[in-house]
């Protein structure tokens, strides 16, 4: 079986810094805060009040209709308008896609809590009679994957994955396979999530894991730092376009980075916390530098899973070490949810499209809020101030609840 070279051609991006990959860009690069006071609904009564939410989106600029909208929970709204947006940056001709082989693969961690809590509250009060019809529709994980699909006519391998917060790299990975083997030309990959509503940010809450430095919310996430508390709660979504290397040259495509390199593993361990060894997360850099043939010191820059909670910063540190040996304390690393939260089963679509950047203008984002080193946590986090280096490959982490582990490599082209 003959393999496909993969590359990346189009991205889209909305996240708690920006609405646009031009907008959240030019934001990470300059240590820009995107978290603040949740204003969904009222959540003064919350240990954590604080989130990275999106901010002034419209789906109607996305050439939606308000009955899209309504029969749309938001995480398959920014789908959707992700996903257009990737489109006219890869500047693909849609009349001249051959959409039998241009596939969908769009991951979410929890799918639509907000639709579960409205017609949670109109079954008791009204009854199951008054049950809208578009609950189970709205609320489904893969929902987005299937919007996407029907807005843009593309007919080709579509499927969900949910992996909490490895779903976006997962769903990345799995696309880079599927036309790696030949079943697709093209494949519209990444993440989505919203569920900053009551029940998700309770269920966190209730967990100890989100900071509660509600005082200071552009000083709440602080990944790697002594003072971390934990992580903050997030929205948003990145999707990449993948194309073959064949299609894409044959259409004069402009080529962001080339995929390479895709690792998965499992801690089997624990639903919350990370082996405390961290050979999960090790297993998985060493298949993703196995798969792409790179040695660790191939790699220029890592953007880590860097959620801002103590068990997770340390332990990915020491996987790090462990898959990188001596190289460790020579390689970039930084954690863009020091910026805009963590967006969970968007965050590895998101940071993908980062490495993505990175690579092109030879910018690396910093990590913000890194005050008071940890001396369990002793690497080259970039602290507080972007780095402009020229950077060859980027390696992008995301570890999930129930020990799902997710590495993806991308290299220049």
């Amino acid at each position: 079986m003959s393999e496909h070279r993969v590359v990346v051609t189009g991205l889209g991006m909305i996240t708690p810094v920006g609405n646009t990959v031009t907008e959240s860009w030019k934001a990470l690069k300059e240590g820009k805060n995107g978290i603040g006071p949740i204003t969904s609904f009222d959540a003064s009564k919350f240990d954590s009040r604080i989130a990275g939410e999106v901010k002034n989106f419209d789906p109607l600029t996305y050439g939606m209709s308000s009955k899209d909208i309504r029969r749309m929970d938001k995480f398959s709204l920014y789908a959707v308008a992700c996903a257009k947006d990737a489109i006219k940056d890869s500047g693909l001709n849609m009349d001249e896609v051959d959409r039998d082989r241009f596939g969908v693969i769009v991951g979410s961690g929890i799918g639509s809590l907000h639709t579960i809590e409205v017609e949670h509250k109109i079954f008791l009060s009204k009854g199951p009679s008054r049950l809208s019809p578009f609950l189970i529709p709205m609320l489904i994980v893969n929902g987005a994957s299937g919007q996407v699909a029907i807005h843009l006519g593309l007919k080709g391998p579509n499927s969900a994955v949910a992996t909490a917060c490895a779903s976006g790299s997962h769903s990345i990975g799995d696309a880079f396979k599927i036309i790696e083997r030949g079943d697709a030309d093209l494949m519209m990959a990444g993440g989505t999530e919203s569920c900053i509503v009551a029940t998700g940010v309770g269920g966190f809450c209730a967990l100890k894991a989100l900071s509660t430095r509600n005082n200071e919310p552009d000083k709440a996430c602080r990944p790697f730092e002594k003072d971390r508390t934990g992580f903050i709660i997030a929205e948003g979504c990145g999707l990449v376009v993948l194309e073959s290397l064949e299609h894409a040259k044959k259409r004069g495509a402009y080529i962001y980075a080339e995929i390479v390199g895709y690792g998965m593993s499992c801690d089997a361990y624990h639903m919350t916390a990370p082996e405390p060894t961290g050979d999960g997360a090790r297993r998985s850099m060493n298949l993703a530098l196995k798969d792409a043939g790179f040695n660790p010191e191939d790699i220029g820059y890592i953007n880590a899973h860097g959620t801002s909670t103590k068990l997770n910063d340390k332990i990915e540190t020491l996987s790090i070490k462990k898959s990188f040996g001596a190289y460790a304390r020579k390689v970039m690393i930084s954690s863009t949810k020091s910026m805009i939260g963590h967006p969970l089963g968007a965050a590895g679509g998101i940071e993908f499209a980062i490495c993505c950047l990175v690579i092109r203008d030879g910018i690396i984002p910093p990590t913000i809020n890194y005050e008071h080193p940890d001396p369990e946590c002793d690497l080259d986090y970039v602290p507080n101030t972007a780095r402009k280096v020229s950077v060859k490959a980027c390696l992008s982490n995301s570890l999930g609840f129930g020990g799902h582990n997710a590495t993806l490599i991308a290299k220049k082209f």
